[in-house]
């Protein structure tokens, strides 16, 4: 068997190898993008220095309401331009604000070069660091692109990591394969790895055989509730303006989840989300009592609203939301109200029931954990994101703001307005 002390140069043959390979590719190919990120941190940001480089970024959540940090690779700098344990810092900084509910970590590796990978030593002292706290709530590590070199570091690893986490790693060769599990398009990836995707993927097109043809895509059921529009619901449900799947949880958790602690901030299992999905989307009931978990019925109203073709406060008041940091303090409430009574009348009447239950689970925060904050935090990226594109870093903190404020201030900012069909919880 190997030893550790083997493997260690091992590795860095590698890595040297997988640089030449990727030097001869570029002599014939495009020059390589350089990195870039939507993120442009101020520059009074404790962590400027690292958060500039754009490696670490937030970038929405997975198809089951867990946040998704990313770190990328081609980001890093040489070495001597970065301070790896300032890295080392602000990594767990940013992961301080969410390791308190699931997360998902996704790897961009392309990029590492001998020139700015941090050393083995300074692995194996960021792992050590990572506490209980912070492997607890990870429930997946994305690995995208693994080479040899990530199989060989893996290797040497290995002793130190339990097999529990272990488990949590899953390996993606090419980036169509996070459709699966993520909600690909909030995903923040930098053109280098776009690019080189794109070469692996022509690289193996001599080698698969052709394409399936993709039968065209089947209309909605009539019994449909995810992934189509509230008026499609409302058409197929009697005119039912709030649609069934967050009246029932919402009913459910009022009644069963409201001192819930860390309610929306955990996750369930994933088949039986999906299990729960297709029993909504064939028409027949849902007994979330058989389940015996407050956490499904939170799961599944976190995916309704995040599978909407349109956001709920729609595309149009995205770029009102972002200007919410520039209204001041003292108006900001005032703004809030404006934004959401500019609302097409049905998505009010839902927002308005919704942000009622929300404002109903933070009066009990002192049992359930869960303040105007922390649910901002959770229902922000479920609520508003952009037409195009996925929401950057810099994005999340107005949206986490106004959701605040809709949440905080319920009163003010819903009561004056009562449409003829509102409904509450």
């Amino acid at each position: 068997m190997t030893s550790t002390s083997d493997l260690e140069p091992l590795a860095e043959i590698e890595l040297q190898k997988e640089e030449e390979d990727e030097d001869r590719r570029d002599v014939t190919d495009s020059p390589s993008v350089p990195p870039s990120s939507s993120f442009s941190p101020d520059t009074s940001h404790p962590y400027y220095d690292v958060a500039r480089h754009g490696i670490i970024q937030v970038s929405g959540d997975d198809n089951y309401g867990r946040k998704l940090i990313i770190f990328s690779s081609c980001c890093l700098p040489p070495s001597h331009q970065l301070n790896h344990r300032r890295l080392l810092e602000y990594l767990k900084f940013t992961l301080d604000q969410y390791v308190e509910m699931d997360y998902i970590l996704v790897y961009f590796h392309h990029g590492l070069r001998s020139s700015n990978k941090p050393s083995l030593k300074w692995l194996r002292e960021a792992y050590s660091e990572f506490d209980r706290k912070y492997k607890k709530n990870l429930k997946t590590l994305y690995v995208v692109h693994p080479t040899n070199f990530i199989r060989i570091v893996w290797n040497i690893f290995k002793p130190l990591i339990s097999h529990k986490f272990g488990k949590k790693l899953t390996y993606v060769n090419y980036l169509d394969e996070l459709r699966d599990h993520l909600n690909y398009e909030q995903l923040i990836i930098p053109p280098d790895v776009l690019s080189h995707d794109e070469k692996l993927r022509a690289a193996q097109q001599d080698r698969l055989p052709p394409p399936a043809k993709t039968p065209p895509p089947r209309p909605p059921l009539p019994t449909q509730q995810f992934g189509v529009s509230l008026q499609y619901i409302r058409e197929k449900n009697r005119e039912a303006i709030i649609p069934p799947v967050i009246h029932q949880t919402v009913a459910y958790l009022k009644e069963k989840g409201l001192r819930t602690e860390g309610l929306f901030r955990r996750s369930a299992r994933v088949q039986l989300i999906k299990d729960v999905q297709k029993l909504y989307n064939l028409g027949k009931p849902v007994d979330f009592e058989q389940y015996g978990d407050v956490h499904v019925p939170a799961v599944i109203l976190k995916t309704f609203l995040r599978e909407l073709p349109e956001p709920l406060l729609t595309y149009r008041v995205y770029n009102q939301v972002q200007d919410i940091l520039d209204v001041e303090s003292i108006l900001r409430v005032t703004r809030c109200k404006q934004i959401v009574e500019s609302l097409p009348e049905q998505n009010f009447i839902v927002v308005k029931y919704l942000l009622c239950f929300l404002h109903m689970v933070s009066q009990e925060s002192i049992v359930n954990k869960m303040s105007p904050s922390n649910l901002a935090c959770v229902f922000g990226v479920n609520l508003v994101w952009p037409r195009h594109g996925s929401i950057s870093l810099t994005a999340l903190t107005p949206i986490n703001i106004f959701t605040e404020l809709l949440i905080e201030h319920f009163h003010t900012v819903f009561g004056s307005h009562c449409p003829a069909g509102q409904v509450t919880p």
